[in-house]
């Protein structure tokens, strides 16, 4: 349970950490009047809507990944998603090195990377358009650079609810920015606005809250309960004073697991509904495969044969290859999931990491005082044969003399 504790507040943490970041509302040029912290990248969004004219005036905050990499943020006219965006992407001019800002409009070839983007005046009422980098005229692009991105639109009258695109990359081919990257975060780059009342409406591919619930089920279930589960009934089947007490907890624990596992496996079938195009293979492949497995040991139960049964052996192979390489893929694929979700760095997998490597220690300590006693067994055993034998032998001479 301190295992659990430790995992429960650890990813609390990591939750609190997201929603907490604050946006600001000043920039050494303007201040606006509204601000909102967007939910990917670190990212964030002020600006001023004039209602009398349709008029928004923002500005964009975000940051380098890379000192030839590109930040890119744009409106979709239609819909909230990446192709057909109208974007304003910052970077390092190649030949120069000043930073350039350059309109594009990311068409589908853009996407399905059929064609590199070129940039090209924008089909909307973009009044101004400039871009700074924090620090001021100094300030240079590197890994981690700070950037402003300045526009003043004329919106469509009574149309205050706009789809935001943002994202960054690591490379300028020329003047044609390159992919960005593809993890969780950066395809979820999206957010719908109401620059009039500042409402953030969630929309189908801000699915940041379902992510962390499913990747925190799943972290516990397969990662953390079901190899207590399965230590259990290693472990504590060998101590005769608890008597059948050990097969309930095993069964008990892994029933939990279980439960708590289909849960997290139903938000992941969620979220691929709500993120259509974006698979991520081998994360999928293995959450099938454990669940799978893991539904087939709970079915076992209903199958189990008396200790008396001749198949009783048969079963008690099955069940614990099964089980075992349902413990392995379920924490093979909470490694697999962090990495999908971005968090290879983050104190929720070094949480995660503390509590497997504890009870990888634990089971190790059992492992060899059982071979200890074991061996301490078959010794005392083998004397006792030997004991038996040779009093036996003292015996018949005794008499044949």
């Amino acid at each position: 349970m301190p295992l659990l504790f430790a995992l429960v507040s650890l990813f609390s943490f990591h939750v609190r950490a997201a929603v907490s970041a604050h946006c600001s509302t000043t920039t050494p040029t303007k201040t606006f009047e509204k601000c909102v912290t967007l939910p990917t990248q670190q990212a964030s969004m002020a600006w001023t809507f004039h209602p009398h004219n349709a008029t928004l005036d923002l500005v964009f905050f975000g940051t380098f990944i890379s000192p030839s990499g590109w930040v890119g943020w744009g409106i979709n006219p239609s819909s909230a998603e990446m192709t057909g965006t109208r974007s304003l992407i910052a970077f390092p001019d190649p030949n120069s090195g000043q930073l350039v800002l350059l309109p594009f409009i990311l068409d589908p070839e853009v996407k399905l990377q059929k064609s590199p983007p070129l940039s090209r005046p924008l089909d909307i009422h973009l009044l101004s358009s400039s871009a700074t980098l924090y620090g001021g005229k100094m300030a240079t692009v590197h890994n981690g650079a700070a950037i402003q991105i300045y526009a003043t639109l004329k919106l469509v009258p009574n149309k205050t609810k706009i789809h935001f695109v943002w994202n960054r990359g690591l490379y300028v081919q020329g003047y044609s920015p390159t992919i960005h990257p593809t993890t969780s975060n950066d395809l979820s780059s999206i957010a719908t606005i109401d620059v009039f009342s500042g409402f953030s409406a969630a929309h189908r591919d801000d699915t940041r809250t379902l992510k962390i619930v499913h990747g925190f089920l799943n972290a516990v279930a397969w990662g953390v309960l079901l190899p207590i589960g399965a230590a259990t009934a290693r472990y504590l089947r060998h101590i005769q004073a608890l008597g059948p007490t050990w097969f309930y907890v095993h069964a008990g624990i892994q029933l939990c697991a279980f439960i708590i596992g289909t849960i997290g496996f139903a938000t992941g079938i969620r979220l691929g509904e709500l993120s259509p195009g974006v698979v991520y293979g081998l994360h999928r492949k293995l959450g099938f495969a454990a669940f799978s497995l893991g539904a087939l040991q709970t079915l076992a139960l209903l199958f189990r044969p008396k200790t008396t049964n001749k198949f009783r052996k048969y079963w008690k192979s099955y069940h614990h290859s099964v089980g075992y390489a349902c413990v392995v893929l379920g924490v093979v694929n909470v490694f697999q999931g962090f990495e999908v979700m971005g968090e290879s760095r983050s104190y929720a997998k070094l949480g995660y990491c503390l509590c497997l490597s504890t009870l990888i220690g634990v089971c190790i300590a059992l492992e060899v005082n059982s071979w200890v006693v074991f061996c301490r067994k078959s010794k005392e055993e083998k004397l006792r044969r030997e004991g038996l034998i040779s009093g036996m032998s003292g015996k018949g001479s005794g008499s044949h003399g």
